[in-house]
């Protein structure tokens, strides 16, 4: 049994001795029983470090309420003493940043990195041995993070175990989805008290009684084990770390340093989709010149391979030929969209693909596919071919041919690839998440890079922030996409999916939800019988391109159900780089309306979208310029519209507009809503 120092009072405590915390500090170093402060720079959140008996600790209160009570930190190392007790601070060191820095491309343009840290440095009592920990908090939230500086007697060393703790001081409600489960974050949110959890993946997001919004994940996960969180019957989360088919969990080498371990903390479940902590905690761009890193929207040969009128192997039904591929190529071009996606291109789709890991050809395209003549007129059409390397978690073989796959994209002017991991173990019986994979995912990051090519990475490690480094890391999956519409056993993801994501898998990075599909009662599917289906309304399926943050979009619908679909003109215009996001309302699970103007114009756009109620909004347009008068473009569920008998009964009506109206919005069951505001004065 850990005995807990009661914390909020120590927070409280510090904070009315601030004017002698030097005196207090100073008392510190060479104790083991100890603590130090670090306040955000606003002073809302503090975050006390504290040794009790030569075990580290650490704890955080938001204003008067305690959010973590005192949690333990440390690592357990294999064959050797470990960093788990019985240390003492031997030094500590303070900064404060304040900087903006720009985004190439993301929901928001201007970041700004403003925090006040501390880093402790200790000793273990009885030898030489140092750690250190570093903390630093933001107006938003907390993140800490291991260091093993260079020194003598630790060179190589392996985690067995990670110790640490996010004590919450109640059984708060939370919304998760398992770890350790074949198909890798591909699940729907469940939501329970945090005592019922057993391993779950993060980010996971929790509300507390005294009404905060807590999401706790994780930043930069470079070389080291994704983490996991596990209450056990209990309400306090021990962190995971995912092994190594041997049971190690993290090989090492210092200097060392772990992810950072965030928590972002905010008064309203919107208040986590504006925080830039994680993104913060990363490393600046390793690109110097990122100009030939572009977002943008695409169609593609997918959909139908799904809906079974395809197939992704050669034969009578291949999709990716020649002919299929020039016929999306040219209703790209004629609607303005930038590129098309082909999979099932390269030989190895034939037979049982998934076991196909050491099969595939990432150079050697199907006879019927002339990729040289296709690449040429996609270019000469003004569209770039979307690559793709399904690898089914034949790491070897992938790895084997990087450099001759990508140089031969970069020749071709292919600008981005889709990847992918399907299967459950890679050689030599690693996981998707452990050090393993994570270490091979960065590697192609970086090989991409050097071939100026972008990734969107499906069954991939979670997003943690790292598109700050590596910039054309632009989007992933990591979550139930569209695919599950086409064919899940359950049915598909429920009306109530999309109104989750934003709080959830949302809050770690981009999400490649694949979205537009038009013919929501999938007519144009080969499959007989088949009850899968997309649960939304057009309305919907549109808001979704504002409410789902990605900059790498796909229309991902035949290309014929979008042949005189006035509809489609939302997808030709609604961007996907942005200036501002705004969350304009929200509640996890039950709607959310958020809007975002458009990089380097003056252009809004809103999406909003419910759950399996329809529901009625006023909105506010003081988000607009004041004193400028917009045409709102509202694409609004019809009437009598509904997800499930009436799904693509959808109203288009412009409206003019400015920042003193409130904008009355309804919703219908699985329905949406999507506003393009222009200004009046482009008419």
């Amino acid at each position: 049994m850990i005995n807990r120092t009661p914390v909020l009072g120590i927070a409280v405590f510090l904070l009315l001795l601030q004017p002698i915390v030097g005196e207090f500090e100073a008392l510190a170093q060479g104790e083991r029983n100890a603590h130090l402060l670090v306040d955000s720079p606003g002073g809302e959140i503090v975050a006390v470090f504290l040794i009790s008996d030569g075990q580290p600790y650490y704890s955080i209160a938001y204003g008067d309420v305690e959010v973590m009570e005192s949690s333990r930190l440390g690592v357990r190392l294999q064959d050797r003493p470990t960093f788990e007790g019985d240390v003492e601070i031997v030094g500590f060191d303070r900064r404060a940043v304040d900087e903006t820095w720009e985004q190439p491309w993301g929901e928001v343009r201007y970041v700004r990195n403003h925090f006040n840290e501390l880093s402790v440095d200790l000793k273990e009592s009885n030898g030489d041995r140092r750690i250190r920990i570093v903390f630093r908090v933001f107006d938003d939230g907390v993140g800490f993070r291991y260091e093993w500086p260079e020194q003598e007697g630790l060179n190589d060393f392996v985690i067995m175990d990670e110790l640490t703790e996010f004590a919450l001081t109640d059984d708060h409600e939370a919304w998760w989805i398992p770890a350790y489960y074949v198909h890798r974050y591909e699940y729907l949110y469940e939501r329970s008290p945090v005592s019922t959890l057993g391993a779950v993946h993060t980010p996971l997001t929790m509300e507390t009684a005294d009404g905060l919004f807590v999401s706790i994940h994780e930043a930069a996960l470079t070389d080291y084990a994704s983490m996991t969180l596990e209450a056990n019957g209990t309400t306090t989360l021990q962190a995971g770390l995912v092994p190594w088919s041997d049971g190690t969990k993290v090989k090492a080498s210092a200097p060392f340093v772990s992810p950072w371990r965030t928590i972002q903390i905010a008064e309203t479940p919107g208040g986590l989709i504006t925080s830039y902590l994680v993104l913060n905690l990363n490393e600046p761009s390793r690109i110097e010149d990122t100009s030939w890193i572009e977002s943008g929207k695409y169609v593609g040969i997918w959909w139908g391979m799904h809906l079974d009128n395809w197939t992704w192997g050669s034969g009578p039904k291949h999709g990716a030929t020649t002919e299929t591929t020039r016929r999306y190529i040219d209703f790209a071009a004629e609607h303005g969209i930038d590129g098309v996606l082909v999979e099932g291109w390269n030989i190895g789709w034939d037979g049982n693909w998934i076991r196909n890991g050491d099969l595939f050809s990432f150079t050697e395209p199907y006879p019927d596919f002339d990729l040289e003549g296709v690449a040429e007129y996609a270019r000469s059409k003004d569209v770039y071919l979307v690559g793709h390397h399904e690898t089914a978690f034949g790491i070897d073989n992938y790895e084997r041919q990087l450099e001759d796959a990508f140089a031969l994209y970069r020749r071709l002017g292919v600008k981005a690839v889709k990847t992918g991991y399907v299967d459950n173990l890679a050689e030599r019986h690693e996981l998707h998440h452990g050090q393993y994979m994570v270490r091979h995912y960065r590697k192609v990051v970086q090989t991409a890079a050097r071939h100026q090519v972008v990734l969107d990475v499906h069954e991939p490690i979670k997003d943690t922030g790292i598109r700050r480094t590596w910039p054309n890391m632009m989007t992933r999956e990591g979550a139930r996409g569209m695919e599950y519409n086409a064919w899940a056993d359950d049915g598909g993801n429920p009306p109530s999916y999309e109104t989750y994501i934003p709080f959830t898998r949302g809050l770690s990075g981009p999400f490649d939800f694949t979205p537009g599909v038009f013919d929501l009662k999938l007519d144009s599917s080969m499959r007989p019988e088949q009850e899968a289906r997309p649960q939304m309304t057009l309305a919907k399926a549109l808001a979704i391109y504002v409410v789902i943050y990605s900059p790498l979009h796909m229309a991902a619908d035949l290309v014929e159900n979008y042949e005189g679909q006035p509809a489609f003109k939302w997808i030709q215009d609604v961007p996907v780089d942005w200036d501002t996001t705004l969350v304009l309302n929200g509640e996890i699970g039950d709607f959310v309306t958020i809007a975002r103007k458009q990089r380097g114009g003056d252009e809004w756009y809103v999406g909003s979208v419910t759950d399996e109620f329809g529901r009625t909004f006023r909105i506010p347009l003081d988000f607009l310029d004041a004193g400028r008068e917009y045409v709102a473009e509202i694409y609004a569920d019809a009437h009598n519209a509904d997800w499930e008998s009436k799904p693509n009964n959808i109203v288009i009506r412009e409206q003019r507009v400015d920042a003193d109206m409130v904008l009355d919005v309804r919703l219908a069951p699985g329905g949406g809503q999507a506003i393009r505001f222009r200004p009046a004065a482009q008419d």
